[in-house]
């Protein structure tokens, strides 16, 4: 399966991508943990990444086209991939169509996580003291948000006409939510 998953800063879609990726037997591509390595190993990109974070900002789809390229690229993605962090904009869509084109493939579906925006601000406050994530204040999350809805939320319209778009409420205890997803993808796999 290709997929692709959606939903603003903390609905869950690592917990759960890792989770369909597993059942799947997919690899789980998050552009959010390929930048989080290279920040960590101070690479060039890591460096030019963790300002851009540390702004509460979006790395650029110039910078982020390049990596999911590379990556859609390598062998274990060749039969089915999880997005997880992309696309984020109308323009990410065309580019991800564009590759997808070249190696003659399709997305099966788009799954959005529905979340409630002001328990995913107390859900990531909770996670940036567990995991040390300065980058996580209150104020980022908000404008990370806030970006959100203004740039990648306009995309389930996007997949939506296209008839790919498949929503579960993302809201709950990890296994029920994956209950939820899990029988949503099956849906999609058998039709």
């Amino acid at each position: 399966m290709r997929l692709i998953i959606l939903g603003p800063p903390g609905a869950g879609k690592g917990t759960q991508a890792a989770k369909i990726a597993e059942k799947f037997g997919i690899p789980a591509i998050s552009t959010g943990d390929i930048f989080r390595a290279n920040i960590k190993n101070e690479t060039p990109l890591g460096l030019q990444v963790k300002e851009v974070l540390a702004s509460g900002g979006y790395v650029t789809d110039e910078i982020t086209n390049a990596v999911v390229r590379d990556r859609l690229f390598e062998d274990d993605a060749e039969q089915g991939f999880l997005l997880d962090g992309f696309p984020r904009t109308a323009a990410q869509v065309e580019t991800l169509d564009a590759i997808l084109a070249e190696h003659g493939h399709a997305l099966d579906a788009v799954l959005e996580l529905t979340v409630d925006d002001e328990a995913v601000v107390q859900r990531l406050l909770k996670r940036a003291q567990i995991e040390g994530r300065e980058d996580d204040t209150e104020e980022v999350i908000r404008e990370r948000q806030a970006i959100y809805r203004r740039e990648t939320a306009p995309l389930t319209d996007v997949y939506s006409a296209r008839g790919l778009l498949v929503q579960v409420d993302g809201m709950g205890p990890v296994d029920d939510v994956f209950t939820r997803v899990s029988d949503a993808l099956e849906g999609v796999a058998r039709s």
